[in-house]
């Protein structure tokens, strides 16, 4: 079973890291993502029902979690068990469990940012960075936008790249659509609105809980990576993790934040405003906030690197699992 499941993960991670998700197929038949999100939406429309008293929308919010994961993971389930034993049945595997990370299209989507900050001018940056965080973009300066942009990419590698692939790793392709499951409702219904408030309280909490491994193991990664950046301090890292990441807000999001604010001698989150509501984070990283495109793309090459790392354990793991059966 381990050996298995670490040879998927092995083969997710170097399948989606080379190609990706294509923009074809996207259209065609949409994302695995996609599907879990309508499954989500219906479930939504059925029980979240604004007349309710809160207490009612909490247990409805329950109940829809369970049967999210009851469908999803029984999905998977049959499909890994029923086809794994096949040639074809063990690419059909492959194939969708490739489709959960999103390595390459986190490192699209925030090179497109320094791209546009570069290229384009603010107005550029802050219409590319729009596109990958909920917070109100319209008045960022450009060292907000380039804050905004790598925020996301260490949290994003964190929910989006190293939490699929390691409850992959654990769990086989069950393990990995259950956890995407979870994150796609987090992301959906998980946050504290007037309609999500009661109904969402179960996906967040549980998203918070399947994460934790997760960001710390992130943060290992973003400090090992910045032993291979010129003028980067993994000491630094290590100091700004024990110092800040118990300060965020978010019992994970600031594990990776301040491991790549304290690696590259930035200083991430802060004040940011979402929607009409100021949120008084506090700093991760005590270094410079004016930052630019330069420092996004230097973030993202201590990224690249680490997701290096990632796959070479991964793939010893697998070799190492496999040599001993």
């Amino acid at each position: 079973m381990v050996t298995g499941s670490l040879f998927i993960a092995a083969t997710q991670l170097l399948l989606e890291g080379l190609l990706g998700y294509p923009q074809a197929l996207f259209r065609a038949i949409g994302h695995p993502v996609t599907w879990i999100g309508r499954l989500i939406a219906r479930l939504d429309r059925s029980l979240n029902r604004e007349n309710w008293p809160f207490f009612m929308r909490r247990i409805t919010g329950v109940f829809a979690l369970v049967i999210l994961i009851l469908v999803t993971g029984g999905i998977a389930y049959l499909i890994e068990r029923g086809l794994g034993h096949y040639a074809l049945g063990l690419i059909s595997v492959i194939f969708l469990a490739a489709t959960l990370p999103a390595q390459r299209s986190l490192d699209e989507h925030v090179r497109a940012i320094a791209d546009a900050l570069q290229n384009e001018g603010l107005e550029g940056g802050r219409k590319a960075v729009s596109m990958i965080v909920g917070r109100k973009t319209d008045a960022l300066d450009e060292a907000g936008v380039s804050r905004a942009a790598i925020e996301s990419l260490a949290e994003n590698f964190s929910d989006g790249v190293v939490a699929p692939i390691f409850w992959t790793a654990c769990f086989g392709l069950t393990g990995g659509v259950l956890y995407k499951a979870i994150n796609t409702a987090d992301s959906m219904i998980g946050h504290k609105s007037e309609r999500y408030h009661a109904f969402g309280w179960a996906s967040a909490r549980l998203d918070d809980l399947v994460n934790l491994p997760c960001s710390r193991l992130t943060a290992l990664l973003i400090i090992l990576g910045s032993l291979f950046v010129r003028d980067a301090s993994p000491f630094d890292a290590v100091k700004c993790v024990f110092r800040d990441a118990h300060k965020h807000r978010s019992p994970n999001a600031g594990w990776p934040e301040s491991a790549l604010a304290g690696a590259l001698g930035y200083a991430l989150a802060g004040p940011r405003i979402y929607g009409d509501t100021l949120v008084e984070d506090v700093y991760m990283g005590n270094g410079r906030r004016e930052l630019n495109a330069a420092d996004i793309r230097r973030a993202l090459y201590l990224y690249r690197i680490a997701c290096v790392i990632q796959g070479i354990v991964i793939v010893g793991l697998a070799l190492f699992f496999t040599a001993q059966a």
